[in-house]
């Protein structure tokens, strides 16, 4: 008797143990929520800096000054300047009704002796700089106040503009923008796959199937993940990639098993002899394809970066929740359901979803393809490099102000603030330390000669506010920099501020440091630590994907190819990322304004996602090949079946994918339209050209060298397949191919 594998063996005590399968799952489901919520998501803890110098520069700026928010507040004329009297008077309301107000600690204004650098060089501008008593992140509750004083200044002086930017007040505005997006993301993403689910199988209850244990894993996974943030604090993003990618995998994982149920069913298998079929094929596929997505995912743990630890705990742990889910719980609830699950058809949709047919368009495309492998190859293989040529272009700079959509009134207010203050609301940070008692006359005028050489350098700009610690030893240096921080220009200044201005202060300023923080620094600094670490990355993700592949389909070949396909979709995803969004020819299309870059961390996030993502179809396909394959067909006849028997579940799983992340492409911040787009795309390229081009192009051009194993790894373990009542007998295979397999 052949013996099961762990899919099967897990399939099959899950339909004997039905009520421990469904009961255990959903009590697992409500403790792990409930849990997570009782101890709460631990949040990185403030002061803990980035990577390199701006990291080192945020720590002991954390460590030496009070944390506090600071609200700029503009004042502006097209007619009358500083010294003009009504405009002087609405500088004085402004800071006479912040001055009064209890949530601020202290108010600057323009006209103090010192503060002239708060003075537009034309003289239509002024601004208040105002300091509050909490953090940014404790004051957007309290900023509401500093805002209606504001509005109430704006009305006592309508002849001048008076609005106010900080980053309590645009954290304030961009925490209700964030919200109301996510709420529709959540909102259309469900539906939108329902309705998809609805398509494909044609029947309410088997499309509500996936979709149910998929929000299940994503609820427990919330819960895992808040209690695991206590040791790896998470970002809020991370609970967004949760969902993301915990709706994409577990719908994945369901429908694959759940259509190949259906189909052994309608191939004449009882009920029983079907789920098992589908346990010890499908599910067998599922379980290679998630290991393969959690190893893709554990490579962002090499990176070091807090963000990504906390993105690939919970990107994990959503994707092994899932497995657990659709290799237990889904062979309980088809058991207890039987031919049930086809209930609530919908008749026209019912007649034309006969699991066992092939679409006709998928059927012309591949016997296309198996006519001209060659020419089908160049073409597709031709088209998917062009599109990865503009990755040798690629930008990436850390998301800012500047990625933030400009609809919003606050944004409008600090580009105002930008266009006659350059650089204030990106300003570079330097922390000095290190040189004793910066109190000094000697060390006065060391930073009064460095301040007057930043501004002589041309790059940075009024006003620089130099700022000393309780203890004196400790000096906050704030410096409005060329650029809109991310951009060529800002580099050129953080070259010129770290390069010049800064070695020359620590030679006056004997044993002195002084590290530069800010925008531009910590993007240097990001993208230094990413060219770092990526090739680790690679090559962990890479080599493991390698041996994992080798191990099910026993082929160098097969698992050399599946990688190369994998990485060539993931590429050309890259090259549609740059054509979009560093250039501005579809800024109209998807709302946006190009900042000329890509987010610094969606890059390294999409190689592990996608990577992982691309691998599901390719080890769903190639296990249905193999299978075919070791039931005696040739390796023509077997990629023929392979491909076209899975075509309509990977099309179904491709569409849900493909529609649930282009949403995230209709939101506002212009990062989440690169994640959506990125993944999109990737999907899209991976589930057509690649699959039903270059993947059976590629394999009819090798033929049975598809299934080469060098004798000396004939050691590695065996994996069998279930027989399928479509296989029905078959002819052994010849001597050659058994050689080439290996077996």
């Amino acid at each position: 008797m052949q013996k099961e594998n762990f899919a099967a063996r897990a399939g099959r005590w899950s339909a004997q143990h039905r009520k421990k399968a469904i009961f255990g799952w959903i009590a697992f489901v409500i403790v792990a929520f409930m849990a997570g919520n009782m101890v709460g998501t631990q949040a990185p803890k403030d002061g803990e800096g980035g990577p390199g110098e701006s990291g080192r520069a945020e720590q002991v700026l954390y460590d030496s000054f009070p944390e506090s928010a600071t609200e700029t507040i503009l004042v502006q004329s097209p007619g009358l300047t500083a010294d003009d009297p009504a405009f002087r008077a609405a500088v004085d309301d402004v800071v006479r009704r912040m001055d009064g107000l209890p949530e601020v600690r202290s108010v600057d204004s323009p006209y103090e002796q010192g503060n002239e650098g708060q003075i537009a060089q034309r003289g239509h501008a002024a601004i208040v700089q105002v300091e509050l008593t909490k953090t940014e992140d404790d004051a957007e509750d309290d900023v509401g106040a500093l805002l209606a004083q504001t509005r109430a200044a704006q009305s006592a002086h309508p002849d001048l503009r008076i609005e106010q930017f900080g980053g309590a007040s645009a954290g304030k505005a961009l925490s209700k923008m964030f919200g109301d997006d996510f709420k529709k993301a959540e909102f259309l993403s469900i539906p939108v796959t329902l309705i998809i689910l609805v398509f494909a199988f044609g029947a309410f209850i088997a499309a509500g199937i996936p979709l149910l244990l998929a929000l299940s894993a994503v609820m427990a996974t919330l819960g895992l993940v808040a209690l695991g943030s206590h040791v790896f604090p998470v970002e809020e993003n991370v609970a967004s990639v949760v969902l993301l990618i915990g709706l994409a995998v577990g719908v994945d994982y369901t429908l694959f098993y759940l259509r190949r149920e259906r189909e052994e069913r309608a191939a004449g298998r009882s009920e029983e002899a079907a789920l098992q079929a589908a346990a010890a094929t499908s599910g067998r596929a599922v379980l290679i394809s998630g290991l393969t997505v959690m190893i893709a995912m554990a490579g962002m743990f090499i990176t070091g970066d807090p963000t990504f630890v906390g993105m690939g705990m919970g990107a994990i742990m959503v994707v092994g929740v899932s497995l657990v889910a659709s290799l237990t719980v889904l062979p309980a609830i088809l058991s207890k359901l039987g031919d049930k699950v086809d209930r609530g058809r919908i008749p026209f949709l019912m007649r034309k979803r006969d699991v066992s047919k092939t679409p006709r368009m998928w059927t012309a495309v591949i016997d296309a393809v198996l006519r001209k492998p060659l020419v089908s190859m160049l073409l597709a293989g031709g088209l998917l490099l062009a599109l990865c040529i503009p990755v040798l272009g690629m930008k990436t700079s850390v998301p800012g102000i500047e990625t933030l959509p400009r609809s919003l009134p606050v944004m409008q207010t600090y580009d105002r603030i930008q266009a006659v203050f350059p650089g204030k609301e990106i300003e570079a940070e330097m922390a000095v330390s290190g040189a004793g008692d910066l109190s000094t006359p000697q060390a006065q005028a060391a930073l009064a000669r460095f301040r007057r050489a930043a501004v002589a350098s041309g790059v940075i700009h009024e006003p620089i506010q130099i700022e000393l610690s309780r203890s004196r030893d400790v000096a906050r240096v704030l410096l409005p920099i060329d650029g809109d921080g991310t951009n060529q220009r800002s580099q050129d200044a953080l070259a010129v501020l770290r390069g010049e201005l800064a070695p020359a202060l620590r030679a006056d300023l004997k044993n002195a440091e002084t590290p530069v923080a800010g925008t531009t620094a910590g993007t240097k600094d990001f993208n230094d630590l990413m060219n770092e670490r990526i090739p680790y990355v690679f090559a962990f993700v890479l080599s493991l994907a390698f041996l994992l592949l080798l191990v099910t389909f026993r082929s160098i070949v097969l698992a050399v190819k599946a990688i190369l396909l994998n990485l060539l979709s993931v590429g050309a995803a890259y090259g549609v990322l740059v054509l979009v969004f560093q250039h501005t020819w579809a800024e109209k299309l998807l709302d946006f304004e190009s900042t000329g870059a890509i987010t610094s961390w969606l890059p390294l996030f999409l190689f592990v996602v996608l990577f992982g993502l691309s691998m599901d179809y390719h080890v769903f396909i190639l296990s249905r090949v193999r299978e075919a394959y070791d039931r005696g067909m040739s390796t023509e006849q077997a990629v023929a079946h392979g491909i076209k028997s899975t075509a309509s579940t990977v099309t179904s799983a491709a569409i849900i994918m493909v529609a649930v992340f282009s949403i995230f492409a209709t939101l506002s911040a212009i990062e989440f339209k690169q994640l959506g787009i990125g993944l999109a795309v990737a999907i899209l390229i991976d589930a057509t050209i690649v699959r039903a081009v270059l993947l059976p192009a590629t394999m009819k051009l090798l033929d049975d060298w598809n299934w080469y194993l060098p004798r000396w790894l004939e050691w590695l373990p065996r994996v069998t397949h279930e027989p399928s009542v479509e296989g029905g007998a078959m002819a052994p295979q010849d001597e050659r191919q058994r050689e080439l397999a290996g077996v």
